[in-house]
């Protein structure tokens, strides 16, 4: 309760010399069993939401964490899980629609689904778009946040399957939530083409675009894509964009970013990923192995500049999320435990690049903003004011 006059409570906490602050909003948690979940409610999250991947059926997700999560959750319909279940005979390898529901990133069956290319390498035929815009809309009307992409993982997707999706999207007054289609460094097929394809995208068709973890998708040229997305706003496009405060990133092995020649594509070299398990750095033939025989296995990709992801951090507008992965015996990525703690501790206290304030209005006020035009309940969170949460 938020009152000018004194109140008196069963308990009282003395907060003198501290900050009350809205519980966090992280747009980008991978992780969301009840382990990561407590993690981030250690780093402040109140709310975690997989809106990146997505999930699909929706209905189905909800109901396996309905009464059991200890913060609050939601996800966007993904573009992903809709893609497998169009372009996959999940028949054929014993599952059905309803094992997506456990989400992608951990699921049982993640192999069996990642031996069917399809749905990330082939281009979808009108009846198998038609087939998506259809399982989307399901998903929307069973109650998801917005749409997910990770066009990055999904080679096969047609610009104009994208575009068709965020018509699907405008109609529906949702945004999506985009891992641009490139993270590589060239001029051609590079970040700056990657994110000119979704600016495009939102100023055709009038839906709103959140572009994911600017910082690691955006590479050397991220100060450049910062400029075009204040230019897209100021020109009335309904864009916004995140990162994570660290100089790493991370993915699954089998990835279609891994797809080809992707140490000169991504500027990497092998000894870049880590196992985040063992701390291990691959060569080129363990690298191939895993990716061959274990495509599920979760990597720490290294090489993100400090200076970028500093100046995403303090940009205006730009969020932080935390595309927090799952923990495998306590291991992981560490954005999923620490992202928040960190832009406090480090970027705000230590580096004096941006204030406290404007810190936490990153991870609470703007994504709840984010969100309101789609989720009314968000109007009532990330502020602290007479009615809200």
């Amino acid at each position: 309760e938020l009152s000018r006059e004194p109140l008196s409570g069963t308990q009282e906490v003395d907060a003198a010399g501290l900050v009350v602050a809205p519980g966090f909003i992280d747009l980008h948690a991978h992780g969301q069993r009840v382990f990561e979940a407590w993690l981030q409610a250690q780093d402040g999250v109140t709310t975690q939401l997989e809106m990146e991947v997505g999930v699909y059926p929706v209905a189905d997700w909800y109901a396996l964490r309905a009464g059991s999560a200890p913060i609050n959750y939601g996800a966007t319909v993904g573009h992903i899980p809709v893609r497998i279940a169009t372009m996959v005979q999940l028949e054929s390898i014993g599952l059905s629609e309803n094992d997506l529901a456990v989400g992608l990133l951990n699921n049982p069956h993640f192999d069996a689904i990642a031996a069917q290319p399809s749905w990330a390498q082939d281009p979808a035929s009108e009846d198998q778009v038609a087939a998506m815009q259809r399982r989307l809309q399901q998903g929307l009307d069973e109650g998801a946040l917005g749409m997910g992409f990770g066009i990055n993982y999904t080679a096969g997707a047609t610009r104009e399957e994208i575009y068709r999706m965020f018509l699907l999207a405008r109609a529906n007054g949702v945004t999506a939530f985009v891992h641009s289609r490139f993270m590589a460094e060239g001029e051609l097929g590079g970040s700056v083409d990657a994110v000119q394809e979704l600016l495009s995208n939102a100023a055709v068709t009038g839906a709103g675009l959140h572009i994911v973890h600017i910082g690691s998708s955006g590479g050397s040229r991220v100060p450049l894509i910062l400029e075009m997305i204040d230019s897209a706003r100021q020109q009335g496009v309904d864009v916004t964009t995140e990162v994570y405060p660290y100089t790493a990133w991370s993915t699954f092995i089998g990835a279609a970013i891994f797809d080809g020649d992707f140490t000169r594509r991504l500027g990497l070299d092998y000894g870049d990923i880590e196992l985040p398990e063992s701390g291990e750095r691959l060569d080129q033939a363990r690298f191939e192995r895993l990716r061959a025989t274990a495509p599920q296995t979760i990597i720490v990709g290294h090489g993100i500049q400090d200076s970028n992801v500093t100046a995403a951090v303090a940009h205006p507008g730009v969020m932080i999320a935390s595309d927090g992965m799952f923990y495998d015996e306590g291991r992981a990525h560490p954005r999923g435990a620490g992202t928040f703690s960190r832009v406090l501790g480090y970027y705000v206290r230590q580096q004096n690049a941006l204030g406290l304030m404007e810190a936490l209005g990153k991870m609470s006020y703007l994504p709840a903003k984010r969100l309101e035009r789609a989720v009314p309940q968000m109007k009532r969170k990330g502020r602290i004011e007479i009615g809200a949460d």
